[in-house]
């Protein structure tokens, strides 16, 4: 086995892992913290995906795995590891900020978060293979558009950026650790 194709099966696996905790999503207590020791699971995942695909990248291996599968997989990484990694960045933000008296149980200033920051990660990582780069200014165009009036509320505007942030980091970061597995 070759080490691209290790680096993929990686990638796959930390697809697995991040899209299990989407699953929990939500969820307080102890399922919280299984969420995030999910999240982190598959960053570290990640991070050996990465570490691989560079050594790959710097062998004169031939490519193990089709073009179109990197794609895909670089993509769903990107979509299913944003939602867990920005729930788990809320939770340390509003962990650590001491002005804010924030109870476990307080909804989210933002409705449907969890939606449409899949679909800003796959129009961002969609954006970035069809070598359009400049529809990421589209897509958080129409994203701030979306949410211009509830942006008032200083706990919202807060969430937007950190989870607007998390998102755009997340499909760039899938989109490169496609870029390192294509060689």
């Amino acid at each position: 086995m070759n080490v691209a194709w290790t680096a993929w099966s990686l990638l796959v696996l930390a697809v697995l892992i991040s899209s299990s905790a989407i699953f929990l999503a939500g969820s307080n207590g102890s399922r919280a913290k299984v969420r995030n020791l999910l999240t982190i699971g598959a960053g570290l995942v990640s991070l050996g995906a990465l570490i691989l695909g560079l050594l790959a990248k710097s062998s004169d291996l031939p490519p193990a795995v089709p073009d179109v599968l990197i794609i895909a997989v670089s993509v769903l990484f990107a979509v299913s590891f944003g939602g867990p990694l920005t729930e788990l960045i809320f939770h340390l933000a509003w962990r650590h900020d001491q002005r804010q008296d924030r109870q476990k149980t307080d909804p989210s200033p933002l409705r449907g978060g969890l939606w449409i920051g899949l679909l800003e990660r796959t129009a961002i990582v969609a954006t970035l293979w069809a070598d359009w780069p400049e529809g990421i200014a589209v897509v958080l165009a129409v994203k701030g558009l979306g949410r211009f009036s509830e942006l008032k509320n200083h706990q919202a505007a807060e969430q937007f950026i950190l989870g607007t942030f998390a998102s755009c980091l997340i499909a760039a970061g899938g989109y490169g650790l496609g870029v390192l597995l294509l060689r």
